[in-house]
């Protein structure tokens, strides 16, 4: 059930506990599918949501403005999916190698139809882009969150992400073509 950022905020500042389990109430599906876009692996975003909801449980007194709670945790969520991967690249798992046939398979459960081929040529495509590419791509196309909001959970500028958006679509582009 997905409560008004009003209705958490209120129940954070009466009773913290109850308020942080309706945050996590509202916002576990969307964060648990923007990191799921990233890491591919299902067990993988299950940990990386965990890990998210419990750094912003200990950080939820340092938020400055409420009414920026959704970018807030996304940008916790970003931020330790990317961890995550520098992470696999430094453990030399390199996701981006087309001999790695593990790093491109979705996990088979619900999240994912196979029976889609389009999805899968795009889910290939996208996990060629470096992972802020990724991160701004998936934010921009499969969340549909302006420019500015991804500046904010990225810690950086609107025009620098519109600068990636515009090179990973690009390159997605280039990409789904060249498996034709």
């Amino acid at each position: 059930m997905r409560h008004s950022i009003e209705e958490i905020t209120d129940q954070l500042k009466k009773n913290p506990d109850n308020g942080f389990r309706l945050l996590v109430n509202s916002f576990m599906e969307p964060v648990y599918n923007h990191i799921r876009r990233l890491v591919v692996n299902h067990a993988d975003a299950q940990d990386i949501t965990q890990e998210t909801f419990v750094k912003a449980y200990k950080g939820i007194d340092g938020i400055r403005e409420i009414k920026s709670l959704p970018a807030w945790l996304m940008r916790i969520a970003t931020n330790e999916a990317l961890r995550f991967l520098q992470r696999q690249k430094e453990q030399h798992v390199a996701l981006d190698d087309p001999d790695n046939t593990e790093a491109y398979q979705l996990a088979a459960d619900e999240y994912f139809d196979y029976s889609d081929a389009e999805a899968v040529k795009l889910q290939n495509a996208i996990h060629t882009l470096p992972p802020k590419q990724q991160a701004v791509f998936n934010l921009r196309y499969f969340d549909d969150i302006s420019y500015e909001e991804i500046a904010s959970i990225l810690d950086t500028t609107p025009q620098n992400v519109k600068v990636n958006y515009h090179h990973a679509k690009n390159k997605v582009v280039e990409l789904l073509s060249s498996m034709d």
